[in-house]
């Protein structure tokens, strides 16, 4: 189990570090950046595959449409995430954007009930009505809804609902994404190069060298949730995940100095007491089970 924690411990840390890398590169604009992201995880996936010789699933897969057509569903619903995280923290809203990756496991639970028929027990229903009540009270602080939080909360547990009916491997199912999606983002970056609007282009060596980082940046750390998720319990991953929306919050607080007054402490004071309760039920179960 302790390698396996190891490997879940290192990708959401990497995860919750991701708005100092997308801020470095503040001078690309959001759309190109996430079809560099794109490209250069394809170069660096087929280059993984190579070494691992790991292409005797591809066949099959290209010949089943269902397993096409909900891949590239799941392809989307990844690149919206992506792009409006880009997005949100190059427009100085990482605080905002954490409280989705807070609100994302509550909405898992929502869409288990929703598509999976799983039920709810009674300290989780009290937890998602916490949870609602915390992000009443943001809404009626802010005076609108917290629309970036619930985007990517909703896009990543769509991505997370279809991926877990999904019968490909991490690595695997990565690859197929990035392969449909790659040559739309590549004819996206020819027709803005042609037209003299890539950025890319006219950046420094470091943020090209930095762009080209994006495949490994992208899927080591995927990687390592995978291998992480492997061998250790279900509720020990649940709540190694909220290293990454805490480690992204301190950065927007510290870091970048954007607002967290009164009023956010207490809604996501409610959020926090919400996954705090639903991550003990959980650990309470697990031992109950396993008695």
């Amino acid at each position: 189990m302790n390698p396996g924690v190891v490997y879940a411990f290192t990708a959401f840390a990497i995860w919750g570090l991701f708005p100092i890398y997308f801020k470095a590169l503040h001078e690309i604009g959001a759309v190109e950046m996430l079809a560099h992201r794109m490209a250069w995880s394809m170069a660096f996936l087929l280059i993984v595959l190579t070494v691992r010789r790991q292409w005797q699933w591809l066949g099959p897969v290209l010949r089943d449409r269902r397993l096409l057509a909900r891949f590239a569903a799941s392809a989307v619903l990844l690149s919206a995430n992506w792009g409006i995280y880009i997005w949100a923290v190059n427009d100085g809203r990482i605080v905002e954007a954490s409280l989705g990756y807070f609100i994302n496991p509550l909405v898992n639970v929502l869409f288990g009930m929703a598509f999976l028929h799983e039920r709810l027990r009674p300290g989780q229903w009290i937890a998602v009505i916490v949870a609602a009540l915390g992000v009443a009270w943001l809404t009626w602080a802010n005076g609108a809804p917290p629309w970036i939080s619930f985007a990517l909360a909703l896009t990543f547990g769509g991505y997370g609902l279809l991926r877990k009916t999904a019968t490909l491997g991490a690595l695997e199912g990565l690859t197929l994404e990035t392969m449909l999606l790659c040559p739309i983002a590549l004819l996206y970056l020819f027709v803005l190069s042609s037209h003299g609007g890539s950025g890319f282009a006219h950046a420094s060596t470091g943020v090209k060298l930095l762009l080209a980082a994006a495949g490994p940046v992208t899927a080591v750390p995927l990687l390592l949730f995978a291998a992480g998720a492997r061998r250790i319990p279900l509720s020990m991953l649940g709540l190694i995940q909220y290293i990454t929306p805490s480690l992204q919050l301190l950065i927007g607080v510290v870091l970048y100095r954007e607002a967290f007054g009164h009023d956010q402490l207490i809604g996501y004071g409610a959020i926090w007491a919400a996954l705090a309760l639903y991550s003990l039920e959980g650990i309470y179960r697990a031992r109950q089970s396993r008695a």
